[in-house]
């Protein structure tokens, strides 16, 4: 493939823009290389500045969950535009699509619309501190809730891919009111609750882990973190800006079955578009402003092009509820392909899974958590990124993010994908 125009553009945007991204993952530091610019997408496909197609298996890292420029998300959109696309003041379509989101996910009573993923944790966190009137709350090693300074201490995501351990500009007072203990590791957050009684707000988590590649939560975890929160009046903050609206209708909660206290929404929430959301218990919610003291506000918050593109989309996620079906199916057929050919291969491999999310690491021992999911050869799936790339296949690129399906792919997308890992294996 002829990345010409990916180079020369990559090199122009480096003038003007730091490390010629806006988002430090696509910068392909991990992978090495040229990021690959992109120019249309519709579907299954992605298209680049030369003109190449690839399969696509980000989806925009996770909302297109029914494929690129869907068309009746298309068509909503440049209809709303005619009205405005900003109007600072209340509207109807804000209540309609917080009657939606209520109608799909059990226990959120109040939901407040952001502009994303990041505003909704900061803000749930906040929230979480204003109602218990404590200040600590507990992360895990390798869960990314957007880069708001509290989250930054251990994340996942673009700092594991950049090896950051530290970021500077966070506080330390900051940073010591950030617990961190190993994902899916019960013990070490009920000695984190024991020592530091009556002073912990929050726990927030990725119900299944997307940011240091798919990570399932082993049996038992989040039930236990539900009975210690329950046990400690401890707000238990589910980030479902991955999971939520992409495992089921009701996310990760009615996957899991297991509700939070409150409850971060993005990705497919606004199909595309930059929004978020944060909800939950109304005796929690009711202390957000204006019922309640903690702050928060958004000048675009509720815009209304994210709105009728998250409530078109969701209304056919609801309306359509075997598509999670199909979606799953698809990802269980490329997991099987992929297992062949990498068992055929011989080098050692894990292949995690959870509905539409998947990931492989090139390891020999179980990716459970963060530091099994580092231990693993990622400089050899650095070569495997490219070696896909080069045939059309458009993986994260990073061995520290999940891969995302989309309904648009077809039984012979995922064929030319498993083929396509066959021949990459073969060549490296």
């Amino acid at each position: 493939m002829t990345t010409n125009n990916s180079i020369s553009l990559f090199e122009r945007a480096q003038q003007s823009i730091p490390g010629g991204v806006n988002s430090p993952v696509r910068a392909f530091k991990s992978v090495g290389g040229t990021p690959v610019f992109m120019e249309r997408a519709k579907g299954a496909y992605l298209y680049d500045a030369d003109g190449n197609r690839y399969i696509d298996y980000i989806a925009s890292w996770g909302p297109m969950i029914l494929g690129h420029a869907y068309e009746p998300v298309v068509r909503a959109i440049q209809q709303k535009a005619e009205g405005s696309t900003s109007f600072g003041a209340p509207t109807l379509l804000e209540i309609e699509m917080a009657e939606l989101i209520r109608s799909m996910t059990k226990n959120v009573d109040l939901i407040r619309m952001v502009s994303s993923g990041t505003e909704a944790c900061m803000s749930a966190l906040r929230l979480a501190r204003g109602y218990t009137g404590r200040n600590k709350f507990i992360k895990f090693e390798g869960c990314y809730h957007g880069h708001a300074d509290a989250f930054l201490v251990k994340a996942g995501s673009g700092l594991a891919t950049f090896d950051i351990q530290t970021v500077p500009g966070i506080t330390g007072g900051v940073s010591n009111d950030t617990l961190t203990c190993a994902y899916n590791d019960l013990n070490a957050v009920q000695a984190l609750v024991a020592a530091n009684k009556n002073e912990i707000a929050a726990i927030i988590l990725e119900p299944v882990a997307g940011n240091m590649g798919c990570i399932l939560p082993e049996p038992g975890f989040v039930e236990g973190l539900r009975r210690i929160c329950d046990e400690e009046k401890i707000v238990l903050i589910f980030d479902e800006v991955m999971t939520g609206f992409r495992l089921s209708a009701g996310g990760a909660q009615e996957t899991l079955h297991i509700d939070a206290d409150l409850v971060c929404y993005g990705k497919v929430i606004g199909a595309g578009m930059p929004v978020g959301a944060f909800g939950g218990k109304k005796e929690i919610m009711s202390h957000i402003a204006p019922l309640g003291s903690v702050y928060q506000a958004g000048t675009l918050s509720g815009n209304p092009l994210a709105m009728i593109a998250g409530y078109t989309l969701l209304k056919t996620l609801k309306d359509n509820p075997a598509i999670y079906q199909e979606l799953s199916d698809k990802t269980a057929y490329l997991h099987a392909g992929l297992q062949k050919v990498l068992e055929a291969h011989g080098k050692p491999f894990v292949i995690n899974r959870k509905g539409s999310m998947i990931s492989i690491h090139f390891s020999d021992k179980p990716v459970t958590d963060f530091a099994t999911a580092a231990a693993a050869d990622n400089a050899y799936f650095n070569r495997f990124f490219h070696a896909m790339l080069s045939r059309g296949i458009y993986l994260p690129p990073s061995a520290f993010e999940s891969w995302f399906l989309n309904n648009a792919l077809t039984y012979a997308d995922l064929d030319e994908t498993i083929h396509a890992a066959e021949e990459s294996l073969k060549a490296l």
